[in-house]
């Protein structure tokens, strides 16, 4: 039983802000894409982020089925299944065979195998209050091992004393998105809701720190660039608070366009 019934004016009011601001984050790859059909090319962009994103937001959505009256949990990753399944349609569209090949093997072994897996292993297995304990954990795991991503880049933070590639609004949004959560997660004494937006405010405080001290420091020189997979896991998150970001397997040609690829897609 919660603090408060799902109908009172906080639950909805912090469900409301939540959607609106993961909403904002699961927006933000639009300019990538704008480009990507306007080279009909997607260049070094990866597709890997977006099927990640997308997963998260089912399975995410597939809790709110299951337990009911967190139908805000339900809106935003309705949101965000669409948004993501966009995102990589456009991809497929204008990726090289290989990426194209690349795509199709992943979501057919996370978005349909493994969520499929978990759908039979929860729904045959498992009943009522069971089910949504089962589920509610293997939420919070994944979303526990994405909200760890932040660690790699938080270190190459403070080993090269420059934020090129953590932009500052990116991890307010980002934080804020969390904050939401977590209180209707509180409100609600959802604990699978209120514990992954814990790690995620930490992580998004701690991230906001550093940018704060480090941001007047000079950039980054060509031997101190990011390796490419830590920019990778640096963009992962989930629909509790985070989102996935646009990723380039390349460096970016300019300052604006460091700063594009870094703007995002969690929701819960």
């Amino acid at each position: 039983m919660g603090m408060f019934s799902i109908h009172h004016p906080l639950v909805f009011v912090f469900g409301l802000l939540g959607n609106i601001i993961s909403c904002m984050v699961y927006l933000a790859p639009l300019p990538t894409f704008v480009r990507i059909c306007k080279k009909k090319s997607t260049e070094g962009f990866q597709s890997t982020p977006y099927v990640m994103a997308l997963f998260s937001a089912m399975v995410w959505l597939y809790y709110a089925v299951v337990k009911s009256g967190v139908y805000l949990i339900f809106t935003i990753n309705a949101v965000g299944c669409l948004m993501e399944t966009i995102y990589i349609a456009l991809f497929f569209t204008y990726a090289p065979k290989r990426a194209r090949i690349q795509i199709l093997k992943l979501l057919g072994v996370l978005n349909f195998g493994g969520f499929f897996f978990i759908l039979l292993l929860t729904h045959f297995l498992f009943k009522g209050s069971s089910r949504i304990r089962v589920l509610g954990w293997i939420c919070v795991a994944f979303s526990v091992s994405v909200f760890a991503a932040p660690l790699s880049i938080i270190r190459q933070v403070i080993r090269t004393k420059s934020v090129e590639f953590m932009p500052f609004s990116l991890s307010f949004f980002l934080t804020l998105s969390a904050v939401m959560w977590f209180f209707y997660g509180i409100l609600l004494m959802d604990l699978y809701i209120t514990l992954p937006n814990t790690l995620g405010f930490l992580f998004g405080m701690v991230q906001m720190a550093l940018y704060v001290h480090y941001k007047n420091k000079k950039k980054l020189t060509e031997e101190q660039k990011l390796p490419e997979h830590v920019v990778d896991v640096a963009r992962l998150s989930t629909i509790s608070s985070s989102e996935v970001h646009p990723v380039s397997s390349s460096p970016p040609n300019s300052d604006s366009e460091s700063i594009q690829v870094q703007s995002s897609e969690d929701a819960v």
